[in-house]
């Protein structure tokens, strides 16, 4: 049985255009003097969502300035990212991105209308949000090894349903299948939160979902989560295992969040918004809001370490890809 095993290579450059803000830090910009916009690469309520929100309150006290969400789902983040490529990098323009526009993208996704290695502004990362497998309570199944036997017996007989083509949902849903052989059907939708409605309708009977998109219905007995996607368990679900502890081996996915801008932007606006942000991420009422909805805070904070996270990313989802068989579309 295949067993995904990323390994952690050292990162390549990403060009001038990614230069490291913590050196102009001191240095006073005046920015911003107008609204920003935040683009979000799904519909609200879904994790990005929930985090550009939070964030968005928090930076429009720290630079008085009005920082406006905006949500353009679709693709897997594709359609929000080509947008945030196509802006001015003035710094007006932000896309609250994740692995799946960063770098799943690359593997997934034909023709293929930006580079995120070099067509972005890292600016830092922010969260970290695990994957948890959940399924219909009416399905019966109550741990990992009994849905894996059921589905072997009945292949496609069950759908799944995920955010989208090329989302960190599917190609986690992708390897799983590949690990266990098991096959369902795959219905895409367009973000977290019409996946997840989807589920309570039972218009899909499983999925890989984002954990805080989906703790008030397990929470509820609405859905029944079987395991987790992350190496370790997570404290938002102390009582749900992990894969590796199923029996599936090594087994460690989990959606990076991080904020970009279009290639280009001047690093004293980068160096000013990476100081804003790291401020507002330690206060305690976003640590105390995000822990209670299963995020962890990135260590991998600062443009320069966002920038390595980055092109491991793209490492990392490349194995993952060809390990699940999944080929551009």
């Amino acid at each position: 049985m295949p067993v995904l095993h990323i390994s952690r290579r050292g990162a390549l450059g990403l060009g001038a255009a990614f230069a490291c803000a913590s050196t102009v830090f001191g240095q006073d910009v005046a920015y911003p003097t107008r609204a920003v916009k935040m683009l979000v690469p799904a519909a609200p309520g879904g994790n990005p969502d929930i985090m550009a929100r939070a964030l968005a309150q928090k930076l429009t006290v720290a630079l008085n300035a009005p920082f406006v969400v905006e949500n353009a789902p679709g693709a897997g983040g594709v359609v929000a990212a080509q947008s945030t490529v196509k802006s001015p990098p003035d710094g007006y323009t932000l896309f609250v991105a994740d692995s799946g526009s960063l770098a799943i993208a690359l593997s997934t996704t034909a023709g293929l209308a930006y580079d995120p290695r070099k067509d972005f502004t890292p600016i830092t990362a922010l969260a970290s949000v695990p994957t948890v497998l959940v399924v219909n309570p009416e399905l019966g199944f109550k741990d990992l090894k009994s849905f894996i036997a059921a589905m072997r017996e009945s292949p496609n007989k069950v759908n799944y349903g995920s955010p989208g083509i090329g989302s960190v949902h599917h190609i986690t849903m992708a390897v799983f299948l590949a690990q266990t052989n098991i096959k369902l059907e795959h219905i895409a939708y367009r973000g977290g939160t019409p996946m997840v409605d989807a589920l309570l309708r039972r218009e899909v009977q499983a999925a890989w979902s984002g954990i805080p998109n989906v703790m008030e219905p397990i929470r509820l007995g609405k859905l029944q989560p079987l395991a987790v996607s992350t190496a370790g368990r997570q404290p938002a679900l102390p009582n749900v295992p992990t894969l590796a502890e199923e029996g599936l081996g090594q087994f460690d996915i989990a959606t990076m969040m991080g904020l970009v801008g279009p290639a280009g932007i001047p690093p004293a606006i980068v160096g000013k918004l990476e100081k804003a942000i790291a401020s507002a991420l330690r206060e305690p009422d976003m640590v105390a809001r995000l822990d209670s909805l299963g995020m962890s805070f990135a260590p991998e904070q600062g443009a320069a370490a966002y920038r390595t996270f980055i092109i491991n990313d793209i490492d990392k989802y490349e194995k993952a890809s060809k390990q699940a068989g999944l080929t551009k579309q």
